[in-house]
């Protein structure tokens, strides 16, 4: 398939614009030298072109709206169409973000209702809007926390607890607001060693970040002592709530003594997933941490609701106007469908995983056979290395059965990890012809293991050489054209 250049022709032109109807100004004034360019170098191409070449290359790409895309810890899930349809109503696209609060209390009580459904579903005596993306959450999260304990004079509690399972943001998030980091590992069943956290726990440390159910989607059970030892130290409890799609509905990890936790809008309330954004990572915090949510707050005082600038402690704004609003409505339109019965996201999430896991057992080694899933699971492949397949080969063999790969070398501690997640959105159909495509690749590396090794074969890029790749990277169509 040509690249868009190589289509160009000198001439051609899909869209003429009007003639410039503004006194015209000299470049040269307003832009410094060496930021102007003489040539452009855009492709030329007809308004047909332009579409049969965009068209097509969608046609390449894989996406949940044509295949399962199960990638662990990520929750690529299905979003229901209506959410798109409600949020891109003119009403609410006209909306100015400095309109006065007067003129849009309809918008800042949707909001609020958002903020207020989280809070409950959390379990939280506050919650943030806020952050732009889970990662961003975790970035407010841990300066709530510096906040708390430099108000309370705890200057010399400067480190952070890090499970060896960890997402890697939060060991970058943590470094990022100046704590130190200590690793606490995990013990034979995949949950958090507690031994190991008690040996690690000393009046230096300012918090633990731990996922629950954890990256390798096992529940760690000892959570609630986990806090209590936590605050006995006045240490406090960070959550990554990447994984609160099997808990919503059915636990609230406030009340287990959690004090802060970002919700990621799109791994469990149907949201768009990253793509450069925009996306969402509200917070939910513990009374302890009310005082440092950032400004404005969406407030309601019983006859308006208002942006509320008046928090004195407050760690300040952290994001350009007050958050990614249509991604709210979208998160909210999904609340609402379910309504009380949004328990059922997590009853399908569980079921679909360990259904999988089912289907897929003898396939692979299980590292934690005697823990029970949640809404993802960790399988090995170093069962396969005897015939010199590794995880990576599986997962680009997956793309000519036409499914997306899974997440793969991740978490660490799980050699040749396979990272597995159905998401609640997927029929037992389509589980069965996941399994069966992974179930044929494993015959085909025991018979015919050169077939899985040089995969993919079907895709329009075919296997690169990696290494060679990051070292010699291609960052234009020029470079393209002349390797």
């Amino acid at each position: 398939m040509k690249l868009i250049f190589e289509k160009s022709k000198p001439g051609r032109r899909g869209y003429k614009l009007p003639e410039l109807d503004v006194e015209r100004v000299n470049p040269e004034e307003v832009i410094p030298k060496e930021y102007l360019r003489k040539e452009l170098n855009f492709p030329e191409v007809s308004e047909l072109e332009v579409v049969r070449h965009y068209t097509k290359l969608s046609q390449l790409n894989y996406a949940v709206d044509t295949t399962m895309v199960p990638l662990g810890s990520c929750t690529m899930k299905y979003n229901p169409r209506i959410n798109e349809e409600l949020v891109n109503r003119r009403e609410f696209l006209g909306i100015h973000p400095f309109t006065p609060e007067e003129f849009i209390q309809p918008v800042l009580k949707l909001v609020y209702e958002l903020k207020e459904l989280l809070r409950e579903l959390g379990g939280f005596a506050e919650v943030s809007l806020q952050p732009a993306a889970g990662a961003h959450g975790e970035l407010l999260g841990l300066l709530l926390i510096r906040a708390y304990h430099d108000d309370r004079g705890n200057k010399e509690k400067n480190v952070v607890l890090i499970p060896d399972s960890a997402h890697g943001t939060n060991p970058a998030t943590a470094a990022i607001c100046g704590f130190d980091i200590r690793v606490v590992r995990s013990d034979k069943n995949g949950e958090l060693d507690f031994e190991d956290f008690m040996k690690k726990l000393d009046e230096k440390v300012a918090a633990l970040m731990i996922t629950n159910p954890n990256t390798l989607g096992l529940f760690e059970r000892k959570i609630k002592e986990i806090a209590q030892e936590l605050h006995r130290r006045d240490a406090l409890l960070y959550m990554d709530g990447a994984n609160f799609n099997a808990l919503v509905g059915k636990f609230k990890p406030g009340e287990w003594g959690v004090d802060v936790m970002h919700f990621n809008l799109h791994k469990t309330f149907s949201t768009p997933h990253g793509g450069g954004g925009p996306g969402a990572g509200p917070v939910g915090v513990s009374e302890k941490l009310r005082p440092y949510l950032p400004v404005p707050q969406i407030d309601y005082d019983g006859k308006r609701y208002f942006l509320n600038w008046d928090i004195p402690k407050s760690v300040g704004k952290i994001l350009g106007f007050w958050g990614h609003f249509t991604v709210w409505l979208k998160a909210l339109a999904y609340i609402l469908t379910y309504g009380k019965d949004i328990g059922k996201v997590s009853d399908f999430a569980v079921l679909n995983a360990r259904y999988l896991k089912h289907l897929l057992k003898g396939l692979f080694k299980d590292p934690y056979p005697s823990s029970p899933c949640m809404h993802e699971f960790v399988l090995s492949a170093t069962n396969l290395l005897k015939y010199n397949v590794r995880a990576g080969d599986v997962a680009k063999r997956l793309l000519d059965y036409g499914f997306y790969a899974p997440t793969m070398y991740f978490p660490l501690i799980v050699r040749e990890a396979l990272m597995i997640e159905p998401t609640e959105t997927e029929s037992p159909d389509t589980l069965i012809e996941f399994a069966k495509a992974l179930a044929s690749i494993v015959r085909e590396a025991k018979e015919r293991p050169e077939v899985v090794r040089s995969a993919p074969h079907k895709t329009p890029v075919k296997r690169i050489k990696e290494a060679e790749a990051n070292r010699k990277l291609i960052l234009s169509y020029r470079d393209f054209l002349s390797s």
